[in-house]
C-alpha cells in the first residue's frame, strides 16, 4: 500500500526496505539509504566532520577556484556573444568541487582535461536517471537478474563508479600507511575518516567508506546543481530580482578594487552571510523547484495522519515538496508566484520557515548535514556569476524542460551571458 501526504511525520516514517531495495546497488548503505545502528553511527561520525572549521575553510576554498574557473569559462562565452548549457556547467563545476573536498582530488570535468574524470562524472549521471526508473519499472528485478536492458546498462555505469572510488580510497590508505598520520594533510573527508578508521577498523571498512562519501558526494552535486539551474532560470525570468542580487553583491564587495581579477574576486569574497536577499532568492527557488521533488518513506510502526487518515507499519508513505512549495494555504494567494521578499521582514532580514513547511533540507532527526555547506556553495557561485555577468534565456519562447533524475533537473539550460560594465 502507498499513501500521499503533504509534510513530515518523522517520528514513525523511515526510509525502510522499501528505498533501501531501490537505492542500494548505487547508494550502498550510506547514510541516505539506511536506518538504525548504520544511520545513527554514520550521522555521528559526519554530524562532526561537517561542524569542524577545517572543513569550513576547505570547502569554501574549494567552492571560490571552482566558481572563478566557471566564472572564466562563461567570460570566453560573453566575449564571443555565444550562449552557453548553464545546466550542464553546474553539473561538471559542482562536480568537480565535491569530488575535491570528499576525495581531495581534481577532476576537471569542467574543461575536460581528465578522462578518466569525464567517464566518471557520465556514469553518476546516469545512474541517477535509471535509479529513478526503478520506482516504476515492476520489473526492474527481473531484469537485474537476468542483465538486460536498463539494469545491464546501470550495472556498467556502477562497475565505472566503483573502480574509481576504491582506487582513489586504496591510494589514500597507501599513502597513510606510508606517511605519519599526524603528517598527512587531513582536508578532505576521505583523509578524515580514514583518521576515524585507525580508531575503528571493524566499522569503517573500504565499502563503508565508499558508501558514506559518495552518498554525500551524490546529493552535494545533484541538489545544488539543480538548485543552481532553476535559480539562474528565475533571474532570467525575473530580470528586476537579478539586478536586486547584483547589487547587493556588489554592495557587499565595494571595498574590492574594481580592477580584480575572477579568481582575485571570488578568492576576495568575505561572508556570503551577509547576502540576505540573495539568500532569500535562493529559498524561493528551492520553494518552487525543490532539488527532490518527492520522497517517500516507510513506516515503521502504526500511525494516523493529521487529516484522520490510518497508516500500518510497513506502507510507504511519499510526501511532495514540489506541491507543497505551491500550496495557497501554506504560502497564500501568490503562492505560484516567484517572490523573494516572501522570506524578508520589513527591515529585510531573513525570515525562516519551519523545515516541515519548507522541506529542501528534510526535517526532524535526518534534516540535512550539508545545509549551511549547500547555501555557502551556491552563494559564492551566484555571487561571484552575478558580479561580472547579467544573463538571459538565449531560447526565450523555449519552455524549459525536466530530465528525470533522483534529482529535480533541468533538461539543459541555455543562458546567453553578458559582461557587466563597472
Amino acid at each position: 500500500m502507498a499513501a500521499v501526504w503533504i509534510g513530515l511525520r518523522p517520528a514513525s516514517t523511515f526510509q525502510g526496505s522499501y528505498n533501501h531495495n531501490h537505492l542500494e546497488d548505487l547508494l550502498g548503505d550510506g547514510i541516505f539509504a539506511v536506518d538504525g545502528d548504520q544511520w545513527r553511527h554514520q550521522r555521528k561520525l559526519a554530524s562532526f566532520e561537517f561542524s569542524t572549521r577545517n572543513l569550513r575553510d576547505y570547502s569554501s576554498n574549494t567552492f571560490k577556484r571552482h566558481a572563478a574557473r566557471l566564472a572564466q569559462l562563461i567570460s570566453e562565452a560573453a566575449s564571443s556573444n555565444q550562449p552557453v548549457d548553464i545546466q550542464d556547467l553546474f553539473m561538471k563545476s559542482t562536480m568537480d568541487s565535491i569530488f575535491k573536498i570528499g576525495f581531495g582530488v581534481d577532476l576537471d570535468t569542467l574543461l575536460g582535461t581528465n578522462e578518466e574524470g569525464a567517464r566518471l562524472s557520465k556514469a553518476l549521471d546516469d545512474s541517477s536517471e535509471l535509479m529513478i526508473w526503478r520506482y516504476a519499472d515492476v520489473l526492474w528485478k527481473i531484469k537485474r537478474a537476468l542483465n538486460v536492458g536498463t539494469e545491464a546498462t546501470l550495472r556498467r555505469n556502477i562497475r565505472v563508479i566503483d573502480d574509481f572510488v576504491y582506487k582513489i580510497i586504496d591510494q589514500k590508505i597507501e599513502q597513510l600507511s606510508r606517511e605519519r598520520v599526524d603528517s598527512m594533510r587531513k582536508d578532505d573527508l576521505l583523509s578524515r575518516f580514514l583518521e576515524e578508521r585507525e580508531k575503528e577498523p571493524e566499522k569503517i571498512s573500504r565499502k563503508y567508506l565508499r558508501d558514506i562519501i559518495l552518498n554525500f558526494m551524490i546529493a552535494g552535486k545533484e541538489t545544488t546543481a539543480s538548485t543552481l539551474s532553476w535559480f539562474f532560470y528565475m533571474m532570467c525570468k525575473h530580470p528586476n530580482v537579478q539586478e536586486k542580487v547584483a547589487e547587493e553583491v556588489n554592495e557587499a564587495t565595494k571595498g574590492s578594487s574594481p580592477g580584480l581579477s575572477m579568481g582575485e574576486f571570488a578568492e576576495n569574497l568575505a561572508s556570503v552571510d551577509d547576502l540576505p536577499y540573495l539568500h532569500a532568492a535562493l529559498n524561493e527557488t528551492m520553494r518552487l523547484f525543490p532539488g527532490v521533488p518527492e520522497d517517500p518513506k516507510m513506516c515503521f510502526s502504526d500511525d494516523t495522519l493529521p487529516n484522520g487518515f490510518d497508516v500500518k507499519a510497513g506502507d510507504v508513505v511519499v510526501y511532495l515538496p514540489y506541491t507543497m512549495g505551491r500550496l495557497e494555504d501554506l504560502w497564500g494567494d501568490d503562492a505560484e508566484y516567484f517572490r523573494p521578499e516572501r522570506w524578508l521582514d520589513e527591515g529585510g532580514n531573513l525570515r525562516h520557515e519551519s523545515p516541515f513547511m519548507f522541506t529542501a533540507f528534510q526535517a526532524g532527526p535526518r534534516v540535512c548535514l550539508g545545509r549551511e555547506f549547500a547555501y555557502r556553495q551556491m552563494k559564492i557561485f551566484a555571487a561571484v556569476l552575478l558580479h561580472f555577468f547579467a544573463f538571459e534565456v538565449a531560447d526565450d519562447g523555449k519552455d524549459v524542460g525536466y530530465r528525470t533524475m533522483l534529482t529535480l533537473q533541468t533538461l539543459g539550460l541555455r543562458l546567453r551571458p553578458f559582461p557587466r560594465q563597472f
